[in-house]
C-alpha cells in the first residue's frame, strides 16, 4: 500500500508495556490530536471530533473509519505497521470555501507495546482568490473567468470574494469571451499555500484597438499557513451552535457566559472526586461532557448541571439512558468548578447532534 505523507509528520512515542507472553503479538494503539498547533486560516475549523479518521494496516484493511470524535481512545490490535489518516472533510474536486486539514502519517505498534500517535495537522489543499479590478470589468465586461485543474474548474464571478481550493497542482486562470477560451495563468500550487491574484487591464500603446490583461500574484498577500492552536481562536467563538466551544476549548475558558459547548455526553452521577462512565445512572442533576464518545478520563471532561424543567427531562440518563455516547452542543456560563472540574452552569438551551 503506497503511503502518502502529507503536512507535518509527527513523532510516534512508543513504549514498552511489558505484557504477558500470550499477549506480545499484540499492541496498543493510541492517536489523539497533538495540544500544539494546527493551520490557522480566516476560515472557520470544524470540530476537531467532527474531522474522519481512517486507520488501515499494512494490507490495507481498514482498523476504523468514521468520525476521530467516536474512535475509541485505546486499539489492540495485531503488532505491526499502519496507515493513520485523518482530515477534516472529505475533499477531492474545486469548491470554494473548502480548506481541508489533515495529515498521514505511517506508524509501527510494536509487539507488547504502545504507540502514541500525535496529530498535528496543516492545511493539505491549496487557495487561489482573484481580486478583479474594475479595469478589467470595463474593457472585458462579456467575459468569464474560470479557475481550471485536472479535477475540475470553478467559474470566478467578479463578485465573488471566496477562496477557490484546489488539490495540489497545476491550476490556470482562464477567460472565456465570445466562445473563445484564453488562459490568462498558470501556476503550480503547493499544499499550505493561498494566492491572492490580481486581474486588471489596460490599453495596448502598440494596438489602441485591443486590450492588454494583467495578471499578478501580490506576494503581500501570498501566505503559507503556519499555526493554529487548538483551544484558540477568536474572542467570539462559541457565540453561536455553528462556532461552538469544544470540551478542550471550554476547559480554557473559564469564565465565559452564554456560550455553547459542544461535546459527547459520556457520564454523569458526579462527586466532589469522581464520575460514573457506565449505566446504570442515579443522578438526574447532571452530565458529564467528553472530547470523544470512549472518554473516560474526568480531568480531560467538563461537567453540567441541569436545571429543572425541559434540559433535565430530555438530557438526564437516568430517563434518558441512550443519550450515553451522544454528541450534544449545550449553551451556558463555564465556572471554574462544578463537582471538582470546570463546569458548564445556567443552562440555557440544547441541541443533540
Amino acid at each position: 500500500m503506497k503511503k502518502i505523507f502529507l503536512g507535518i509528520l509527527a513523532v510516534s512515542a512508543c513504549q514498552m508495556l511489558g505484557m504477558p507472553d500470550e499477549a506480545q503479538q499484540k499492541g496498543e494503539l493510541r492517536i489523539s490530536f497533538n495540544d500544539g498547533q494546527v493551520t490557522r486560516i480566516t476560515e472557520t475549523l470544524p470540530d476537531t471530533s467532527d474531522f474522519l479518521l481512517t486507520v488501515s494496516d499494512s494490507d490495507g484493511v481498514v482498523i476504523y473509519d468514521g468520525p476521530y470524535g467516536e474512535s475509541p481512545e485505546s486499539m489492540m490490535v495485531d503488532a505491526g505497521s499502519y496507515d493513520i489518516y485523518v482530515r477534516s472533510c472529505e475533499f477531492s474536486k474545486p469548491a470554494f470555501s473548502a480548506p481541508q486539514f489533515g495529515e498521514r502519517q505511517c506508524v509501527v505498534v510494536p509487539s507488547g507495546g504502545v504507540c502514541d500517535v500525535k496529530l498535528t495537522c496543516v492545511q493539505m489543499n491549496a487557495g487561489i482568490r482573484l481580486r478583479i479590478d474594475e479595469s478589467f470589468l470595463k474593457c472585458c465586461p462579456d467575459a468569464a473567468l474560470f479557475l481550471k485543474s485536472s479535477a475540475g474548474k470553478l467559474m470566478y464571478s467578479f463578485t465573488e470574494k471566496r477562496i477557490a481550493y484546489f488539490l495540489p497542482g497545476s491550476v490556470s486562470l482562464m477567460m472565456s469571451e465570445n466562445s473563445v477560451d484564453r488562459i490568462l495563468f498558470t501556476r503550480e500550487l503547493q499544499a499550505r499555500s493561498v494566492l491572492d491574484i490580481a486581474v486588471s487591464a489596460a490599453s495596448d500603446p502598440d494596438s489602441p484597438s485591443q486590450e492588454s490583461i494583467s495578471v499578478a500574484v501580490d506576494t503581500t498577500r501570498h501566505w503559507t499557513s503556519e499555526s493554529f492552536i487548538i483551544g484558540e481562536d477568536e474572542n467570539d467563538k462559541g457565540d453561536d451552535m455553528s462556532r461552538a466551544l469544544t470540551v478542550s476549548q471550554a476547559l480554557s475558558s473559564i469564565g465565559a457566559e452564554g456560550v455553547w459547548v459542544s461535546g459527547y455526553i459520556v457520564g454523569g452521577d458526579l462527586t466532589s472526586s469522581s464520575a460514573s462512565f457506565d449505566p446504570p445512572f442515579t443522578s438526574r442533576t447532571n452530565i458529564v461532557l467528553g472530547p470523544r464518545s470512549s472518554t473516560e478520563d474526568r480531568d480531560e471532561c467538563i461537567s453540567v448541571n441541569l436545571p429543572s424543567g425541559s434540559v433535565r427531562e430530555k438530557l438526564n440518563l437516568v430517563d434518558n439512558p441512550t443519550l450515553l455516547g451522544r454528541k450534544v452542543c449545550i449553551k451556558g456560563d463555564i465556572v471554574e468548578a462544578y463537582y471538582g472540574i470546570p463546569g458548564l452552569k445556567n443552562v440555557v438551551g440544547f441541541e443533540l447532534q
